[in-house]
């Protein structure tokens, strides 16, 4: 599938995907999904959370690869069991530091699996996390049967409606309808506009009283996947809900992440395509990570 993608996407995608900065040069946007804006492109995360500059994420994560622990989040699972041997091999083709950081301490995994656990950090509203997300599906497909993945929404750009994505996910997932909405989300975002917080034909955001609602995803749920629209609301709004999106920006903050889409394996282990040295590479990356952690290396 990723030999198919044309290379001009995937070296946007990878260009946007080490840390969002707000250089507009650096947008992934292209003219079929939703056209480069002059004054907006992907966010990093807020400087609270000391993001890593677009010229040097590696670097600053490399230098600094211990994120604090999130104060109200639970201890860090325990290893994952695996019924088989995992065969694992280090050749030094992956350097701690450079292609991959380590998160310490430890921090807790997003779901209760005892599988390998690799989380993708994204936006629905995020333009470099629309142009990743097949090569994501690609990555969750490559997976070993040991290992699982996982999404982790991010709301640090709520100058782009990311907090409303990130609540409609959370609505979605409660409701069992997230996974596989994953890709149409997207679509629904950066093609059709049906979701769309960005003008598609100019590239910019839309004034506030245009960006969509909690109801406009309770609409497009209800269309597309029969889920009652005053039940989708009602569970959005609910304090369950509040709950895990307090507990997804704390693991956020927890995990050191600069940008999206950033990659976490376990709750140990943090990459972006960047680090990794591009697409192919980062799923190769996910794919070692995850058989370094089940074989306990």
């Amino acid at each position: 599938m990723l030999k198919r993608l044309p290379i001009l996407i995937c070296a946007l995608a990878l260009a946007a995907c080490g840390s969002h900065s707000d250089n507009a040069a650096s947008s992934p946007h292209s003219t079929a999904s939703a056209p480069v804006a002059a004054s907006t492109s992907p966010a990093t995360a807020p400087a609270a959370s000391s993001p890593a500059s677009p010229a040097a994420t590696a670097s600053t994560a490399a230098a600094s690869s211990a994120p604090a622990s999130a104060a109200s989040s639970p201890q860090p699972a325990s290893k994952p069991k695996t019924t088989a041997k995992v065969d694992f091999k280090d050749t030094g083709k992956w350097v701690a530091g450079k292609n991959y950081f380590v998160i310490s301490p430890a921090q807790p995994k997003v779901g209760n699996t005892s599988k390998v656990e690799v989380v993708e950090v994204f936006s629905w509203g995020c333009p470099a996390c629309n142009h990743a997300h097949p090569i994501v599906d690609a990555m969750r497909q490559a997976l070993p049967d040991y290992a699982t993945m996982d999404y982790l929404p991010a709301a640090f750009r709520p100058d782009e409606n990311w907090v409303v994505y990130q609540r409609a996910f959370y609505a979605a997932k409660a409701l069992g309808v997230a996974d596989k909405s994953y890709n149409a989300v997207f679509d629904a975002t950066w093609k059709t506009g049906e979701l769309a917080t960005y003008n598609l034909s100019t590239g910019r955001p839309k004034p506030k009283s245009d960006w969509p609602g909690i109801d406009a995803f309770a609409a497009f749920y209800a269309k597309k996947y029969d889920v009652n629209a005053a039940k989708f609301e009602a569970v959005a709004k609910s304090f369950s809900v509040n709950l895990k999106m307090k507990r997804a920006d704390e693991l956020v903050k927890a995990y050191g992440v600069p940008g999206t889409p950033t990659f976490v394996v376990d709750g140990k282990y943090r990459f972006d395509f960047s680090s990794a040295g591009g697409t192919q590479q980062a799923i190769e990356l996910a794919k070692w990570l995850a058989a370094k952690e089940a074989a306990g290396k």
